[in-house]
């Protein structure tokens, strides 16, 4: 065989290997395993295939201090629709990849990590789909869990503290707990405001969307986005960063089309309305959760504010939000204190 025809082979060869099973990801039932949608070249570590690209929101939701990893793909030749201050618009085919992880040690990230699970959004024909795959001990494969999973994991925090956890993998209903906009399944990050930041790809450094409007995922967006903070930057004022965290850990559901649309308290970014934000605004029905409380937030009293009361909490009658997390998120529990006791 001449050396030119060869090479071909193995070109086509490697690119049949890791090439996405765009089939895969518009069938009813979901593969048992994560391998299966070959989303990466190699899944031990992490490494995205041709076309899965990384991504990075500017702050987080709070998961029980696990660490994440972002992916996107999009089908050869189509594209995602700007809309203003909500989640791009996903063409039929996309892929939403998220890995939950907890470090070894987080001073030395060198060290290595645990994968605990890896969340799938797929965009079918009547809309989105969730399902979350758990990681097996040898860490490599992720196994589907429709009923979901407890997993006991611990790392070294980066005080030096040995931390402990029960991480829990939803099942397929939980998902919507979160991810739900008008009864639908949605996804909550991937709005432009929250990737309007740079990010360090292999081959430049470069803000996000750019990137995505580079390789044609992505059209011309408005430039007058609502951009958050990165809620962990003190830099920034605290109502700047109050308001950032709330948004993307809080103002999902709690928004006019969202989970928790009933309440009238709305955390959305946008929202500038001081009752809807809570301020000296009753609850509508929270039962125990008040915990006797009169308002959401009672300017200058955080210790007398439901909203803070049910972010310490980690009752599952009570604390906020209902699900996705068992400890309480000290550090964000202080900076909201500080928020509220000079209103």
């Amino acid at each position: 065989m001449k050396k030119a025809s060869l090479l071909i082979l193995i070109v086509l060869f490697i690119n049949t290997i890791y090439a996405i099973d765009n089939d895969l990801i518009l069938e009813e039932k979901f593969p048992k395993k994560l391998s299966d949608f070959a989303f990466f070249k190699d899944i031990h570590a992490q490494i995205p295939a041709e076309g899965v690209v990384p991504y990075e929101l500017i702050s987080s939701l709070f998961s029980d201090y696990s660490y994440k990893q972002r992916w996107v793909y999009i089908p050869e030749n189509k594209k995602a629709s700007f809309r203003k201050d909500e989640v791009f618009d996903f063409p039929v085919g996309s892929a939403l990849i998220k890995t939950f992880y907890y470090p070894i040690d987080e001073r030395n990230l060198s060290l290595g990590k645990k994968l605990m699970e890896t969340r799938l959004l797929l965009r079918k024909q009547n809309g989105w789909e969730a399902v979350s795959y758990a990681w097996n001990e040898d860490q490599d494969e992720a196994i589907i869990k429709k009923a979901g999973k407890t997993i006991l994991t611990d790392w070294i925090d980066f005080k030096g503290e040995s931390r402990s956890v029960r991480y829990r993998v939803p099942n397929k209903n939980q998902c919507k707990e979160c991810h739900a906009k008008n009864d639908a399944v949605m996804p909550i990050g991937p709005k432009a405001r929250n990737l309007n930041k740079i990010y360090d790809y292999q081959d430049e450094s470069i803000n996000q969307l750019t990137k995505w409007m580079k390789l044609e995922y992505i059209d011309n967006i408005q430039t007058d986005l609502n951009t958050p903070v990165d809620w962990k930057d003190d830099t920034y004022s605290v109502d700047e960063r109050v308001r950032s965290y709330l948004d993307i850990n809080c103002g999902h559901c709690h928004i006019s089309s969202g989970g928790a649309n009933s309440t009238g308290l709305y955390l959305d970014l946008t929202e500038t309305r001081p009752t809807h934000l809570g301020i000296n605004k009753k609850p509508v029905a929270t039962g125990r959760g008040s915990g006797g409380y009169e308002f959401s937030i009672s300017p200058g009293k955080a210790e007398e504010s439901i909203l803070l009361h049910r972010m310490i909490s980690t009752d599952p009658g009570v604390m906020m939000p209902e699900s996705g997390r068992s400890l309480t998120h000290i550090e964000a529990v202080e900076m909201i204190k500080e928020w509220i006791t000079v209103m």
